[in-house]
């Protein structure tokens, strides 16, 4: 073999030990909603006969409402237990339409608080969330993790959606100015959880694990959460220790490795003109989208601008000034 041979041998050697060690590594799952690589799985249920359905009616503090566990669940008209809390829904938002458009309030809940697995829309501005919807629709937003089966779900809503209702969804969830939901509990240790749909879900018992490098996002009550899908019942956000700390340096100066958040997002980070505030919002979106960006699975109109932002940033950044940014 000639040394030109064997140089080339060894670099194309290379590049395909670079390109699998990239591929192994791929996104971060605890921002998707699986679990870590080689992690043990959560103790499954029991594999009794299946319960009879529950039509029992349910009652949450504060709520003068009852539904039960179906209407809860309703994909084209979910409960609402607090109506006083939100401007009177569009009927896209409050019941879609059948077959491809289920309500916007069964996921994001009728506030836009959304959860964990999905985006809180509250307070985006009007031009942002229809460029979003367009994006979905246009091919132009997609999920780096193929197993993110909601966000294939969003593409089918956005496709199905007519503009009117796309612009009446922007402006009522545009109108509700966000307010936080999130704790973020810096800790080495955290809840052993097991995962539905997307959601990390704290176990009974408090059984704890190390954290490592991951955020884990579980709602302060898990029953509130996944049974009564309370639009009240907010998340904690257990980080890494110093990672806020570490996020603030990134998200104000850069840190030599990125731009300051505030110079589009504001001051403050609540947004600016059309840019979305990201104070306060779920951590796990927030490196979802960062990471979307930086692996070429968000290209809308707007995303370029964030592509110098992302491009030279690690997951340890990412998870560090989303720690920050859910913090304030």
């Amino acid at each position: 073999m000639n040394s030109q041979a064997g140089i080339r041998i060894i670099a194309l050697a290379s590049a395909l030990t670079v390109s699998v060690s990239l591929a192994a590594d791929g996104p971060p799952a605890w921002a998707y909603g699986f679990p870590q690589p080689g992690a043990p799985a959560a103790p499954a249920g029991g594999r009794g006969a299946p319960a009879a359905p529950d039509n029992s009616p349910k009652r949450l503090a504060g709520s003068t409402l009852e539904f039960t566990l179906a209407q809860i669940r309703d994909g084209f008209g979910p409960a609402d237990w607090f109506p006083g809390d939100h401007p009177p829904m569009p009927e896209i938002v409050a019941h879609g339409r059948r077959p491809d458009v289920r309500a916007c309030a069964l996921c994001h809940y009728p506030n836009g608080k959304g959860r964990a697995e999905n985006a809180p829309i509250a307070g985006f501005p009007v031009a942002y969330f229809i460029q979003q919807m367009n994006d979905f629709r246009n091919g132009n937003r997609k999920s780096a993790e193929p197993r993110k089966a909601n966000t294939n779900a969003m593409i089918a809503i956005a496709k199905a959606m007519t503009d009117e209702e796309i612009k009446a969804t922007a402006e009522y969830f545009g109108a509700m100015p966000w307010t936080p939901w999130i704790r973020v509990v810096e800790t080495d240790m955290a809840p052993k959880t097991r995962i539905s749909g997307g959601l990390f879900l704290a176990l009974d018992g408090n059984e704890k694990e190390p954290l490592g490098k991951r955020i884990i996002e579980v709602p302060e009550s898990a029953e509130a959460t996944e049974t009564y899908r309370n639009p009240r019942s907010g998340f904690i956000a257990y980080a890494p220790p110093g990672s806020v700390k570490k996020g603030e340096t990134l998200a104000t100066s850069g840190g030599g490795k990125t731009l300051a958040c505030g110079a589009c997002h504001g001051a403050d980070l609540k947004g600016l003109g059309p840019v979305p505030g990201i104070a306060g919002r779920s951590p796990s979106y927030l490196v979802r989208q960062m990471y979307d960006m930086q692996a070429g699975a968000r290209k809308g109109l707007w995303t370029p601008l964030m592509m110098k932002v992302v491009s030279q940033l690690s997951d340890d950044d990412m998870l560090e000034i989303a720690a920050y940014a859910a913090s304030k």
